[in-house]
């Protein structure tokens, strides 16, 4: 008798404009016709996808999830914790969605079904952030609190222009954060950066929140090393404005702004400065260390 393979489906019902949950028995019919036994497991609070992922994500062929990107990073953080490696499946179904745009992955939900169903495995390097790991960021300053301050409800009806409005809101309103940055402590490649910042990031994406934009030609995702984007709080008008060409012309190429890449991040912020992991609020420490795992989870796409 043929055994069907076995799949987890971790479900965000919530998530974006709550279009997949009103898809679901088509995704099921499409897994089950391309023989995988499917197990749906929705999500209804904080920490249930990470939950999901540790409890079950080891007796499974494929775990796939249904989401934003927090949704995805519960889910990392379950499969990693737990130490299971089975390859994960991603249907983006969140407001802004940066991982999955900065791995291809801007078809509909059928589409990326159809690829975890056809597409194979690759690995992806995952930051470990004071020992809790995020898929793509770990930021601090304006735009970060846009993630988790601007209400679900208001995500969902204006998607990206929630985004960008929070955004715009913090630049009205930030005060520059204080931070020393050591990249690479204890080797030669190490560097000290120290300065009031209007934000920064350790990341592995090419985009953040849907309003910032790293080269594409300067992201590996699976290089064992994360890229440090740095933006010095401007002093006046014309570096502000500096800024702004800077990141609309995609080159960076200015006196305010830091990006390279590292393995290793140490931050010394002001105290009190809060982050967001993969736009989930994440309280800071005095020190934030951050760390390059390589080649941590398998993914389809």
């Amino acid at each position: 008798m043929h055994t069907r393979r076995k799949l987890l489906l971790i479900m965000n019902p919530r998530s974006g404009v709550m279009l997949a949950p009103k898809h679901l028995s088509e995704l099921v019919e499409r897994f089950s016709k391309a023989g995988y036994l499917t197990q749906i497991l929705m999500t209804a609070a904080r920490g249930d996808a990470r939950k999901f992922a540790m409890e079950y994500g080891g007796e499974v062929d494929v775990v796939v999830v249904s989401g934003g990107d927090g949704t995805l990073n519960g889910v990392i953080n379950g499969m990693i914790a737990a130490g299971h490696k089975t390859k994960i499946g991603y249907i983006p179904s969140g407001s802004t969605n940066d991982f999955a745009n900065s791995i291809g992955l801007t078809g509909s939900i059928y589409d990326c079904t159809d690829l975890i169903i056809e597409g194979k495995a690759e690995s992806f390097d995952v930051g470990c952030f004071n020992g809790r790991y995020f898929s793509y960021i770990a930021s601090f300053g304006a735009f970060t609190s846009t993630s988790y301050s601007v209400p679900q409800t208001i995500k969902n009806m204006l998607g990206h222009t929630a985004y960008i409005l929070g955004g715009i809101k913090d630049i009205m309103t930030i005060k520059p954060i204080h931070a020393k940055v050591t990249t690479d402590k204890g080797t030669p490649d190490e560097q000290v950066i120290e300065g009031d910042f209007l934000f920064g990031a350790v990341c592995n994406s090419t985009s953040v929140a849907g309003i910032l934009k790293l080269p594409a030609s300067e992201v590996d995702m699976n290089d064992g090393l994360m890229e440090v984007f740095l933006i010095r709080m401007p002093k006046d008008i014309i570096e502000l404005n500096d800024i702004g060409v800077s990141m609309l012309n995609g080159t960076l190429k200015s006196s305010q702004i830091e990006f390279f890449s590292a393995r290793t991040v140490e931050v010394v912020p002001d105290q009190g400065t809060h982050w967001t992991l993969d736009g989930e609020y994440e309280e800071g420490s005095d020190v934030c260390t951050i760390t390059t795992m390589d080649s941590a989870i398998s993914l389809i796409r």
